[in-house]
């Protein structure tokens, strides 16, 4: 996919960069596998708001994809590949050979007319899913179970993949994008290829109105608050030093670890790389 930039007829259009979308789908999805998609807005059952500056947006359904992969010993064949509202990546309808579709992450390169399969008999080629035995050391995969059967949960938005860099017993070594080295069980299933739309990266929104679009509300800093408001609030002037950066609820903002899985410690060789100041 090529970005798209344009002329500055407004300031908004000066900077606004966007993903052309030439080659997708421009009918409406598929209807059996949609579903309501009702925004929270930010707020919890009770009504009150426990994620701040979340709201609005358009309104789009749905879409159920299939991150398990189950469906075995059938071939399928890819029908049309889509945009799809509530993630980064593309996704690609399929329908097998007794008719039955589904949505399914879309890798990078993959075309309408091409043919994949689920299971471990499949041809290592992009868009088929193996479990990590079969599949060669080196190779980039998507869709990574964690546990197997419980369906892909690592590399799923646009751009991203990971590799098997070793084997240990009944482990596969996973190299992660953030630089995490883990160890995960080798019959966990995982689909060949890098996901498409790599350049969603490079968007740049242009205007505030798009954000609107997208259900974010505006966001106020925290110095410009009252003290009763924010931590960082209060002070004459523009004094915003002083105070160490948290939350409102006051929770450090610059690098305080809050993992607390003592569970998983072990699958983990190498920590993820640390982000510079």
């Amino acid at each position: 996919m090529a970005l798209k930039t344009f002329k500055p007829y407004t300031k908004s259009t000066r900077g606004t960069i966007l993903i052309s979308r030439d080659g997708l789908w421009k009918g409406k999805p598929f209807k059996s596998l949609t579903a309501p998609n009702n925004s929270s807005k930010g707020r919890n059952n009770y009504g009150r708001i426990t994620s701040r500056n979340h709201g609005g947006g358009h309104k789009h359904k749905y879409r159920k994809i299939d991150f398990y992969r189950k469906k075995i010993g059938l071939t399928a064949e890819v029908e049309r590949i889509e945009y799809d509202p509530n993630r980064s990546c593309h996704i690609m309808l399929v329908k097998f050979e007794d008719g039955e579709r589904f949505y399914y992450l879309s890798p990078k390169d993959i075309k309408v007319g091409d043919v994949i399969q689920n299971g471990s008999d499949s041809e290592i080629k992009i868009g088929n899913c193996l479990p990590l035995k079969d599949i060669p050391v080196g190779v980039d995969i998507h869709n990574v179970e964690i546990n197997p059967g419980g369906g892909g949960k690592i590399a799923r938005s646009a751009g991203t993949s990971v590799s098997i860099s070793g084997i240990d017993g009944n482990y596969s070594i996973i190299k992660m994008t953030s630089g995490e080295v883990r160890k995960i069980n080798s019959n966990s299933m995982a689909t060949i290829g890098v996901l498409s739309n790599p350049d969603q990266k490079n968007i740049k929104i242009g205007k505030a109105g798009r954000s609107r679009w997208l259900g974010k509300r505006p966001h106020t800093r925290g110095v410009v608050k009252n003290p009763v408001d924010h931590p960082h609030g209060g002070g004459e002037g523009k004094s915003a030093g002083g105070r160490h950066p948290v939350s409102p609820t006051g929770q450090s903002a610059k690098g305080l670890k809050t993992r607390d899985n003592k569970k998983t410690d072990k699958f983990i060789i190498r920590r993820r790389k640390k982000k510079r100041a």
